[in-house]
């Protein structure tokens, strides 16, 4: 794993304060736990913490929350760099753009994805100047079957092409709305060609029938 370090000193707000709405969260995560065992909840509250924050986890943020679960600031900073969900300089306030470069999707065009990425939007880790968009080359996350994909902000695309991704960056671009999940209309993670295998069922009486007729519980 590389060096994953907090954002310069100029990049840093001067502090932080939950909202009421995210301090009653907090609270609510911390009583999950028994006494002294109030650091299990970190993970929860730092995210929270970057959802409040634009997306991204401040030096101040970290304190706050160090001091919340009665930890060393220095451990809290560990879990904060440690885990690459947590991303520690300001990212795109419409989308932070996270593609998978592993081996399925760069097989499948990971790569154009990626070209397009920095012809577009820049060099990765940097925001675009009018602080929109932003994106990383990332490890799996886990939609192999639907290569190449790419997160963005909270949601997966997947079923990517050059030609529908550029279209999915001026949708957001523009304010439209965007189709989250395949971008070529594939349900699930079944063949691009449709079914091929387990098109239809057999019931409690033996009865076959197609795969879309429901089956009525006896």
């Amino acid at each position: 794993m590389s060096v994953r370090r907090l954002a310069p000193k100029e990049l840093q707000p001067a502090s932080f304060a939950f909202t009421a709405e995210n301090l009653a969260f907090a609270q609510k995560q911390i009583e999950q736990y028994p006494p002294g065992r109030q650091a299990s909840a970190v993970i929860a509250i730092l995210w929270r913490a970057q959802e409040q924050n634009a997306g991204w986890v401040s030096e101040a943020a970290i304190r706050v929350v160090a001091d919340m679960l009665e930890m060393p600031y220095i451990r809290v900073l560990e879990v904060a760099t440690f885990y690459t969900q947590f991303q520690l300089k300001p990212v795109g306030k419409k989308a932070h753009i996270q593609v998978c470069g592993t081996t399925p999707c760069m097989l499948r065009g990971a790569d154009e994805i990626i070209r397009i990425c920095r012809e577009r939007i820049g060099p990765q880790g940097e925001v675009t100047s009018d602080g929109l968009f932003s994106w990383l080359e990332v490890e799996c996350l886990g939609a192999c079957c639907n290569a190449p994909m790419v997160q963005i902000n909270d949601d997966y695309y997947e079923d990517l092409n050059a030609e529908n991704f550029s279209k999915l960056l001026d949708d957001l671009a523009a304010g439209r709305p965007v189709t989250i999940g395949s971008q070529t209309g594939r349900l699930g993670s079944e063949p691009q060609g449709g079914l091929t295998a387990l098109t239809s069922f057999y019931g409690a009486d033996g009865v076959s029938g197609p795969l879309s007729t429901p089956q009525t519980a006896k």
